[in-house]
């Protein structure tokens, strides 16, 4: 079952969704609106030919623009960005992290294929950010990037995302992958 703006604001009022910073303007009738974060992980490409999913990736920087308040993606570009809001997800939901159809339309992806956040996840989300356009696109720090939607699960998980060997339990700024972890 989806919830609904009135189910959102009740799991939140309860205390169970923790959502932060919370801000009523952000939820829409089955989804609330999550807002870009400043800091970013860039890829540096001009040192390597390769990404080994085994190794620890080397070729990334993080770059803060909250002096600039903005951020430009060029085409072709692959960048992660993280969301301002830290969420806190209970044992008995799960949540879908889309796009917002505005960011979309103009080819811009903030998620590439990890949509899915598990039940008992906490920190905030990677966005996967791909510019499909022939153009740079200037994103801003608290602009509406994505939107999170949340489903009642039939029953509670036994353990929690946190529980479980996770690798981005916690994560606060743009995570990049930690894959070479399983290894």
């Amino acid at each position: 079952m989806v919830l609904s703006d009135v189910d959102i604001k009740e799991e939140i009022n309860k205390g169970s969704l923790k959502i932060d910073p919370y801000i009523e303007d952000s939820l829409q009738p089955s989804s609330y609106d999550l807002h870009l974060g400043s800091k970013f992980v860039v890829f540096d490409n001009h040192d390597t030919d390769i990404i080994d999913v085994k190794l620890k990736n080397n070729n990334t920087r993080i770059i803060d623009v909250t002096d600039k308040g903005y951020f430009i993606i060029h085409p072709n570009n692959f960048i992660l960005g993280s969301t301002k809001e830290n969420i806190k997800i209970p044992n008995y939901l799960v949540s879908r992290i889309e796009g917002k159809s505005s960011i979309g339309r103009l080819g811009l992806i903030v998620h590439a294929t990890a949509g899915y956040v598990d039940p008992g996840f906490e920190g905030t989300l990677t966005l996967e950010m791909f510019n499909l356009s022939s153009i740079p696109i200037k994103i801003y720090i608290d602009m509406k990037i994505a939107q999170l939607s949340f489903f009642e699960m039939k029953s509670p998980s036994s353990k929690s995302y946190g529980e479980y060997k996770n690798k981005y339990q916690g994560q606060i700024d743009p995570t990049e992958s930690l894959l070479w972890k399983d290894f």
